[in-house]
């Protein structure tokens, strides 16, 4: 791993007319690991995959009596699970599977502005940080699926909440007055206007700037003393506030309650939901319990995940990514009357929240400035994570799905470490008729799609790119060179500590013929295999010739195949 480096914020516009605007420099922390720099991961909603145990379909007393798609489908950890032992992530070249939260949510449900009567399908609105939803499974099925990750290489990172509880509905009370705020709405003018503030009418805000402490909320005490574990709840709590010597306020019980999924389950990562409406100390002190947490259960745990790797978190920091052509925002997200750099409070990455419009502009040009920012601009160093569809970004890249194979190479040859959103590998229609809101993208997947012919050639599509992903760090985490325009050509080297790495891509080919310039990735005689169409070709005066090539090259040496 290379030591610490300097870095230098650039103008993405002035970067692609080749001049640099020189900003104070500052010492930054080591690189992120390059593993999760390019490591793809694959985003699902856990209630919407895969139904594995008909018998949680209805717990907790929820009806399939919502609007469309905005009632509980069946999807759960078992159903996770049996996805994950039949290879199906591996064979997509995944590295990571994000979860939505799998915290215990709200009951009932709510009339939610345009989107009608809604339930907490998507894990966003908690009821008890401790538990887990008794519609996605039990502990029991939680620690299976971590367990079958780790088997097949694969790391789990779970989607987490401490900005809001779940909103109070006729089976659900409201949490007492000191824990959660009653208002003003966000008016996203200010800091204060961001966070301290409800973010909808329909959450519960915490509040997590709070520094008087508080007691645990009446309708926790009751839960847990029905389900038989309030004394250990309570001797955790004390065993933890003794340790840290933390105030009893809102914001450490959240901490407690979240890096305790990571000492029980072995959990590698979190996604944070809606970073920015939360003060940044929070996730600091999270980060730290976090790593303690996951050293703690690996020590535990001598037959944990191969390789490991730090404990990784990114942030959901709507509407901020990387700069977008000519706006060079830097690093740091500006509230107006503050900035906040979420790196230095314990992100290891951010999502690219805009990707998906940028990715329609021409490729060349997008990938130059992004391997800028990258390798050398504001975010040198740091992680992105890049997307295509979310479930809650109503601007996705192809809503239709009118060109699933170009969507693909777009994402998962871009810089950066790549998000697939569950569906995109079998174009999944993110258009559903009669649905309301950010419904429409949180469909249930077909696996009867998959199972198709169409299905498979998409799947098989997405898995050679993924899989010569997976075994080129450079991809994501190396330095951008193009060396044609027509075919679009790139070499993407890595040389950082230990990892040496280099692939040669090619896209819009127009014929199975075609001879595409390695520039300096290879040297002249080296033999080399194309993953795509599996051919193997020799370096002739800086060239590579092939005959049988696909709708793109993916260039490698030859010894490195596995």
């Amino acid at each position: 791993m290379a030591g610490r480096r300097n870095r230098m914020a650039l103008a993405v516009a002035l970067l692609l007319a080749g001049i640099g605007v020189c900003a104070p420099v500052a010492a930054s922390p080591p690189p992120l690991d390059p593993f999760w720099r390019n490591a793809t991961v694959y985003f699902l909603l856990t209630d919407r995959f895969r139904n594995g145990d008909p018998g949680n379909d209805h717990a907790a007393g929820r009806q399939r009596d919502g609007d469309t798609l905005r009632s509980f489908e069946g999807g759960d950890l078992a159903g996770l699970t049996r996805t994950i032992e039949s290879g199906y992530f591996n064979r997509l070249g995944v590295d990571a599977i994000w979860t939505t939260p799998l915290i215990e949510n709200v009951h009932g449900s709510v009339i939610e502005g345009q989107g009608g009567k809604s339930y907490g399908f998507h894990g966003y609105w908690p009821l008890d940080w401790t538990a887990v939803d008794p519609s996605v499974g039990t502990r029991r099925d939680l620690s299976r699926m971590v367990a079958a990750a780790h088997r097949r290489g694969l790391r789990v990172i779970v989607d987490v909440i401490a900005n809001h509880a779940g909103p109070q509905t006729d089976v659900d009370l409201r949490w007492p007055a000191d824990w959660v705020r009653p208002g003003p709405p966000c008016d996203y003018k200010s800091y204060a206007g961001t966070v301290s503030c409800e973010l909808t009418f329909t959450l519960q805000d915490m509040r997590t700037e709070s520094t008087q402490p508080v007691d645990l909320p009446p309708h926790l005490v009751d839960k847990w003393r029905r389900e038989g574990r309030l004394d250990a709840e309570r001797a955790a709590l004390d065993a933890f506030f003794a340790r840290t010597g933390y105030p009893r306020t809102p914001r450490y019980y959240l901490v407690k309650w979240l890096s305790d999924w990571i000492r029980e389950y072995g959990i590698d990562g979190f996604r944070v939901d809606t970073a920015k409406h939360v003060d940044p100390e929070l996730w600091a002190d999270l980060r730290r319990e976090a790593d303690l947490a996951l050293t703690d259960w690996r020590a535990r745990h001598p037959d944990r995940i191969k390789g490991d790797k730090p404990f990784y978190m990114v942030g959901e920091v709507f509407n901020f990514g990387l700069s977008d052509f000519g706006n060079a925002r830097g690093s740091a997200y500006d509230y107006g009357d503050r900035k906040v750099d979420f790196h230095a409070h314990g992100f290891d990455a951010l999502i690219n929240m805009g990707f998906a419009s940028q990715s329609r502009q021409p490729l060349p040009q997008l990938y130059a400035a992004m391997s800028d920012q990258l390798t050398a601009g504001a975010f040198a160093g740091y992680g992105t994570l890049n997307y295509i569809a979310s479930h809650d970004d109503m601007g996705p890249r192809d809503g239709a799905r009118t060109d699933p194979l170009g969507d693909a190479e777009a994402l998962l040859l871009a810089p950066g470490a790549a998000q697939v959103y569950y569906g995109d590998e079998i174009g999944r229609s993110l258009i559903v008729p009669d649905s309301r809101g950010d419904a429409t993208l949180r469909s249930v997947f077909d696996w009867s799609v998959a199972r198709s012919a169409k299905g498979r050639a998409l799947i098989d599509h997405w898995g050679r790119l993924g899989r010569f992903r997976q075994r080129h760090p450079a991809i994501g985490a190396g330095r951008h060179s193009e060396l044609s325009r027509t075919p679009f050509t790139f070499a993407r080297i890595l040389d950082e500590g230990p990892v040496h790495d280099r692939a040669v891509v090619a896209l819009g080919l127009t014929g199975a013929s075609v001879t595409i310039p390695v520039g300096t990735a290879f040297a002249e005689g080296a033999v080399l295999r194309d993953a795509y169409s599996g051919e193997r070709t020799t370096v002739r005066k800086g060239m590579a010739a092939l005959r049988r090539a696909g709708r793109v090259v993916l260039l490698e040496a030859a010894t490195r195949v596995r």
